[in-house]
């Protein structure tokens, strides 16, 4: 027991009755006062943890690496889009495959050039790959959503003159679950320094972007 602060003559004063019941008291809250903590010491909690505290537990990914982009679209999609281009394609160098994956296709067909991007990015959790969504939408104003293709989609097509040659570019953003995908196509004609229609392009862009999001789904 621990001492008395009080003056030893002010101790002697205390009645007997007095001194063991303050000696009760000390013996009876004793055990309850540590039984907590030795609970909490079994359970692995700390003092400012509780039963129900929230887990931290992480929520499991969907995706957990980006697909082989070049083999994300059928050679004859390819061969459509991109007239004469090398179907094999040819994948852009990575930091990290696991988190980022793009294949480019591109070729000139007489006077006609074509460009195809397909581009597969996998984030830590959904909320992530929305983030990044919203973020990219808001770069490329000016297009429309493209509904029934992951959860969500935008597509946008934009015409660029240079020199007095004109391009068409489109580019079909996606997300599904924790993976974006981003697809670029465009086209120029160099004999009459005209670009292909938005119609076109838009088309074809969103054709690649199913194709990729298959391919995703299916884990290639």
């Amino acid at each position: 027991m621990r001492s008395l602060p009080l003056p030893l003559a002010l101790t002697a004063r205390l009645t007997p009755v007095a001194v063991l019941a303050c000696a009760g008291w000390v013996l009876s809250s004793g055990p309850d006062s540590s039984a907590p903590a030795a609970q909490d010491r079994a359970t692995g909690k700390t003092g400012t943890q509780s039963a129900s505290a929230p887990s931290t537990t992480a929520v499991p990914k969907t995706y957990t690496s980006a697909p082989a982009p070049c083999t994300s679209l059928a050679k004859k999609t390819i061969t459509s889009l991109v007239p004469d281009a090398k179907t094999a394609g040819k994948e852009i160098a990575s930091t990290d495959k696991s988190v980022r994956r793009t294949c480019s296709w591109n070729a000139l067909s007489g006077y006609d050039y074509r460009w195809l991007d397909v581009s597969f990015e996998i984030s830590d959790s959904d909320d992530g790959a929305a983030k990044k969504y919203k973020e990219r939408v808001k770069e490329k104003s000016g297009g429309g959503d493209v509904p029934g293709l992951g959860d969500a989609a935008y597509s946008v097509v934009n015409l660029t003159t240079e020199d007095d040659q004109k391009t068409r570019e489109g580019v079909v953003l996606v997300r599904a679950a924790n993976a974006l995908l981003v697809i670029t196509y465009n086209g120029s004609d160099f004999e009459s320094k005209e670009a292909p229609s938005t119609d076109e392009i838009n088309k074809g862009a969103i054709k690649a972007a199913k194709e990729a999001v298959a391919a995703l789904e299916d884990g290639q």
